[in-house]
């Protein structure tokens, strides 16, 4: 189809959609909508509707129309605010199981190298544990036909291979050392943890580490802050740093366990979405000890809302860099096709009243280039390089500090980004999984020294990277076309820091991983220093 036709189909298609779409919304959304336009969309909709099918039944080439539909609401919908978006069909589930804090498969994680799938890890207690899958196995065969290995197979191949409903069974083909073996699985509901890492980070200070917000992350919140207690936990460090957001409810419930007292936590309102407020309802976990919350610029959404209320009720430090800048609120739409609109319908606003959300009104384009232009404005090494945030938008914390709006949520203690830990030769060896080849042939080769150690600390505590592991490190980063002559001293401690770190993963999976790379970490130990000082 020429350039003109597809723009004389895509065009009306795409006010079809917008009138479907308002159509859509005005049935679902509350009955305080104007009604002006709700009167617009009833009166206007026979004639765009009589438009569609002329279209659909009597236009002289055929229409995929189910792509051209996706293509128009795409394009409506960049008009609109950066974070209103359309989930196609096909990518619904994912999306879902990542919030549900769960999926329905076999339990384990895996690697392709050389075309060969390499189980990394074996959940404890899910479906591949109980059917004797170990670490180090290699998937040969799926279900007896589909072979796996040999092949230009993708990581999303095998995951759609692997995964299933609850209770269904997987046959597959495993190579064992030498040996080959059969193993069915049958699948169960494998949890996706969203606290990666709770651990004592110094003597009376416990840390959490939170990935993203979930339907389960307040549950595993209270379960790790109760055994950090038990550690004899007197204050905290909570690390939300590349935490993308998630789900309102779960920052809110979370908020609510470490701010005392009946408190605003946030409140919600758009021009179709009359004020909601959010407050703290009962007692917490963590009211009264000394708390610090660790953000960056990956930090967004719901992490901002915890950072924030913190930061408005002058209950803890906020530690990093200045954080992502996304103050709105998003309603999932179920449309008929089985995808979904994920639309914009309110602003959140913080209990000092200010809004955190970074202006958008360049356009899309601009506004996914923030976070590179920050870096490249030198605002990751230097506070006083932080431009966006508007003098004007001053809010007062009850303690008197001056918290703004318009931006993101500025920490109360900068740390500057590390550039020493992405040296040329370090993204090198990242890009060509130089870490994860080695790991993996290492762990396989010496899992019994292991078992040896109690628990992630005591690895930690004990084991060190040998001169002749780094040197086998080194050969096979040369393997891999890596030029190892360029590495500086700097490189190498890092490359031990991560193999530590990588091998603590295969044993201890993400807790151990964390509590291995957060050694050292400036920003940890920068909150530290700053809780053992507060009163």
């Amino acid at each position: 189809m020429s350039d003109n036709r597809r723009l004389k189909v895509w065009l009306p298609l795409m006010f079809a959609f917008a009138l479907a779409l308002g159509m859509y919304l005005g049935h679902k959304m509350p009955a305080a909508r104007n009604s002006d336009s709700a009167s617009f969309f009833l009166n206007r909709r026979s004639s765009l509707q009589e438009v569609l099918d002329l279209l659909k039944y009597n236009y002289v080439d055929t229409l995929d129309v189910a792509s051209i539909q996706e293509e128009a609401i795409e394009g409506l919908l960049s008009h609109l605010d950066p974070h209103s978006v359309y989930i196609p069909p096909a990518d619904v589930q994912e999306v879902n199981e990542d919030l549900d804090g769960n999926f329905e498969g076999i339990g384990v994680e895996f690697n392709i190298i050389r075309d060969t799938v390499n189980i990394l890890s074996v959940i404890a207690g899910g479906p591949s544990d109980a059917a004797g899958v170990l670490t180090g196995d290699k998937i040969l065969k799926v279900d007896d036909s589909v072979n796996v290995a040999g092949k230009n197979i993708t990581a999303e191949d095998i995951r759609k291979l692997l995964r299933g409903p609850r209770n269904s069974t997987v046959k597959t083909k495993m190579l064992r050392g030498a040996k080959q073996v059969d193993i069915t699985i049958k699948r169960g509901v494998i949890p996706l943890n969203s606290v990666d890492a709770a651990y004592m980070t110094a003597p009376g200070v416990g840390y959490i580490k939170i990935s993203k917000f979930a339907a389960t992350t307040y549950t595993e919140f209270l379960e790790a802050s109760r055994k950090l207690e038990k550690l004899g936990m007197q204050k905290l460090v909570i690390d939300l740093r590349q935490n993308g957001g998630g789900l309102l409810d779960a920052a809110t419930r979370l908020a609510d366990e470490v701010l005392e007292g009946s408190k605003l936590i946030v409140y919600t309102q758009g021009k179709n979405s009359p004020r909601q407020d959010y407050k703290t309802t009962r007692p917490g976990v963590f009211e009264k000890g000394n708390l610090a919350i660790l953000i960056d610029e990956g930090s967004a959404s719901a992490s901002e809302v915890l950072a924030g209320a913190v930061q408005d009720w002058d209950r803890g430090i906020i530690v990093g860099r200045r954080s992502f800048g996304k103050g709105l609120v998003q309603e999932p739409f179920e449309l008929d096709n089985g995808a979904t609109l994920r639309l914009t319908i309110a602003r959140y606003y913080l209990p000092s009243g200010r809004s955190i959300q970074k202006s958008y009104e360049n356009g899309r384009e601009a506004y996914e280039e923030d976070i590179a232009n920050r870096y490249s404005h030198g605002e990751f090494l230097n506070r006083d390089s932080i431009r966006p945030v508007d003098s004007s938008l001053q809010f007062k914390t009850p303690g008197g500090k001056v918290v703004y709006g318009g931006g993101g949520i500025m920490p109360d203690v900068f740390i500057p980004f590390d550039t020493t830990r992405y040296s040329d030769v370090l993204t090198e060896l990242y890009n060509r999984n130089v870490f994860g080849d080695y790991v993996y042939q290492y762990y396989t080769a010496n899992a019994t020294e292991f078992s040896g150690y109690k628990d992630a600390s005591a690895f930690n505590r004990e084991f060190q990277v040998s001169d002749k592991m780094l040197a086998g490190f080194r050969t096979l980063a040369a393997e891999a076309g890596v030029n190892m002559t360029r590495a500086t001293a700097k490189d190498n401690e890092e490359i031990r820091t991560r193999i530590k770190a990588l091998l603590a993963r295969q044993r201890w999976r993400s807790e151990g991983f964390y509590e291995v790379s957060n050694a050292g970490d400036p920003v940890i130990e920068r909150a530290v220093k700053e809780l053992q000082e507060m009163k």
